[in-house]
């Protein structure tokens, strides 16, 4: 009954929230605050933070400025883009590799970025794929996606990619159990056969490259969110788990029938020990790195075929569950490593545990049980203490550097400001509406900035001007510096937000690559000066060696082409000089146009169908005589005998 009574307030709680305009009495109180100075960015001026922000269902990452809001970039990672020709250049087809083939979409939900001593560095974010699992890397000094791996014996790769201390792993968990490995069976025999798999993938501290170190087989539940410990608790990642009933068919029912789930406390040290020590199995599993070579300018495929995996129940003191109230979502552990919060989402109060007693509760042995060899801790033994009564629908806890936690509400569509010691609420405010993540720059490190608050919903009835059936999603703007939390700013964002990083700009500009230097590229069809342009035949394939510069295209004029040739355009951008890209793109082109950035070769294939005098042009406003950058190619008939020439003046 009492499951029932909570499951229908939240329905109806959420009911009220989705369907209410926002409150007069909180309208009345935001609009008469002058706060217009606070978020206003002067023409020529640089916002002081870096908003990293997931594209949920888009598959890419996109980059705001704060306090302004503004959208200053978005990456393509995980799915094709036109505008960028991410995924449709030859060079970047390879980053979409997956042992399934071609994948050219993603669901990106947890950008990460790297760190030293626990504070974020700005050398690389990381950024999973949810659907099919897979890990992004992308390089902060070009913005653009550097590598994506594969996660093997995973099922939906949602509790990643969180990153330890020193960013010596980021560690990806299973949301959805499955056969490992994976085989034909009753999915009725869920319970006997389905396995979680944890991934810690290693980082190379120089170039940042990624590979899976190993992986931990743990019991058939549904891994969430997950978070390194810090300090104290460095050698530590946490992760939580719901559906610990191991059912397998209506969830959110089902999968609610216990008063308490857990977080996984990973001890990932003593898993290295145990690699030394051999006390791994070699697991068959198939997985791509997908990774750009910054000389070549090209990205490549690599294949694996195994991964190490460990057994709980053959490593002592591996593995152990914290009891956490029902359906935990997030787990979150404050600045300096003791508080461990877990955010039971079907729980009226907030447990937050204590990483000194669930030590001692290790030391003495104090465990309510034992499963698959993983005991389980007691509740009772590791709780630092109760937040009573916050809100309805925790989600996702940061902290401000300050003693400070604040916690996401989506039932009751708040933010909620926490003593992280006396667990006494400080402060609330209203969200519009039913958030889920929020972000303070640097919120989840040792150190944050804790300047700003951004919280991202998932709702946003009568923020914005109607833009049919689907309104656009939403992130909020608080001032938490000062004891009370202030709404300064909406601001909407692409695709839905699921989670954010932030961090000073000054850590990431100064680095920022302008242009690339021609004599660095090493790409196979570079050219480096106009005369070098040129147009080869191989067979039924034709390579066009094509420099890029204001306002001119060499060559400009091409024949000799025929229809069922395979076309290849090489693009180089000759220009050396801070933004200055040029575009390409050829009629009947049935891929993207090409986007070239200084310095840069990129390719770009094209089928002519039918004879004809087909246009190219500049699709990149580049100069006053922008419109005079462009091209014709002669396409003759199949058996022609048109020769091959080009024009270069």
């Amino acid at each position: 009954m009492r499951l029932k009574h909570l499951l229908l307030l939240m329905s109806a709680c959420l009911i009220g929230i989705t369907f209410s305009c926002k409150p007069p009495s909180e309208k009345g109180k935001i609009s008469t605050t002058d706060v217009a100075s606070r978020v206003y960015v002067k023409p020529g001026e640089y916002d002081e933070f870096y908003a990293i922000i997931s594209g949920g269902f888009s598959g890419q990452l996109s980059i705001y400025g704060l306090p302004s809001g503004r959208l200053l970039r978005v990456i393509p990672v995980f799915s094709q883009d036109p505008e960028k020709a991410y995924g449709y250049s030859e060079e970047t087809k390879p980053m979409l590799n997956t042992s399934f083939g071609f994948i050219p979409w993603d669901d990106s939900h947890h950008p990460e970025l790297s760190m030293t001593d626990g504070v974020p560095d700005g050398r690389w974010v990381f950024i999973n794929g949810n659907n099919t699992p897979r890990i992004a890397r992308i390089d902060l000094t070009t913005f653009e996606t550097a590598e994506i791996i594969e996660i093997p014996n995973s099922g939906g790769n949602h509790s990643s990619p969180f990153i330890t201390e020193n960013s010596e792993y980021v560690v990806a968990g299973t949301r959805f159990s499955v056969p490992i490995p994976q085989k034909d069976i009753p999915i009725n025999t869920y319970k006997e056969n389905f396995k979680g798999a944890l991934s810690f993938i290693s980082i190379d501290p120089k170039d940042g490259e990624m590979d899976v170190a190993f992986q931990i087989l743990m019991p058939g539940y549904d891994y969430d969110l997950a978070h390194a410990g810090k300090g104290k608790s460095r050698d530590w990642v946490f992760f939580t788990c719901y559906n610990s009933e191991q059912e397998h068919s209506l969830l959110e029912v089902n999968a609610s029938q216990k008063d308490k789930d857990f977080i996984a406390a990973i001890n990932w040290k003593k898993a290295e020990e145990y690699l030394k020590q051999g006390k791994f199995k070699t697991m068959p599993a198939e997985y791509l790195r997908n990774y750009h070579d910054d000389e070549k300018q090209m990205a490549f495929s690599e294949r694996k075929s195994s991964v190490k995996v460990l057994i709980p129940s053959d490593c002592p003191d591996l593995v152990y569950y914290l009891p956490t109230p029902k359906s935990p979502h997030g787990v979150d552990v404050d600045p300096t490593g003791e508080y461990i919060v877990g955010n039971g989402k079907l729980s009226s109060d907030m447990s937050v545990h204590s990483f000194t007693k669930m030590m001692e509760a290790i030391k003495n042995k104090e465990f309510e049980t034992t499963i698959d060899g993983i005991p389980v801790l007691k509740y009772d033994k590791i709780l630092s203490g109760i937040v009573k009564q916050p809100g309805l629908g925790p989600l996702h806890t940061e902290f401000d550097g300050r003693g400070n936690a604040y916690t996401t509400f989506f039932i009751s569509s708040e933010v909620v400001k926490w003593d992280v010691k006396t667990k006494e609420i400080l402060d609330r405010q209203p969200c519009y509406y039913s958030v889920g993540h929020l972000m303070i720059p640097g919120g989840d490190s040792k150190k944050p900035w804790g300047k700003y608050l951004v919280a991202m919903n998932k709702i946003t009835k009568d923020r914005y001007l109607p833009t049919g059936p689907e309104l656009t999603q939403s992130a909020q703007l608080y001032d938490i510096s000062g004891d009370k939390m202030e709404l300064l700013l909406d601001f909407p964002t692409i695709g839905e937000p699921h989670y954010a990083q932030g961090i000073p700009a000054n850590l990431i500009e100064p680095n920022s690559v302008k242009y690339y230097k021609l004599e660095d590229n090493h790409h196979p069809h570079v050219i480096r000066k106009e005369n070098e342009a040129r147009v080869e035949r191989k067979g039924k394939e034709v390579h066009v060696y094509l420099g890029a510069i204001r306002s001119h295209f060499a060559p400009d004029n091409i024949e000799g082409i025929k229809v069922g040739d395979k076309v290849y355009f090489h693009v180089t951008n000759l220009e050396q000089d801070w933004d200055v890209p040029h575009g390409f793109s050829v009629m009947g082109a049935r891929n993207s146009e090409l986007l070239i950035m200084p310095g840069q070769t990129e390719s770009l294939l094209w089928e002519p169908m039918r004879p004809g005098i087909f246009p190219f042009y500049c699709t990149d406003f580049c100069s006053a005589l922008h419109q005079e950058m462009q091209g014709y190619i002669r396409v003759s008939p199949k058996n022609s005998k048109t020769k091959l020439k080009w024009s270069l003046d």
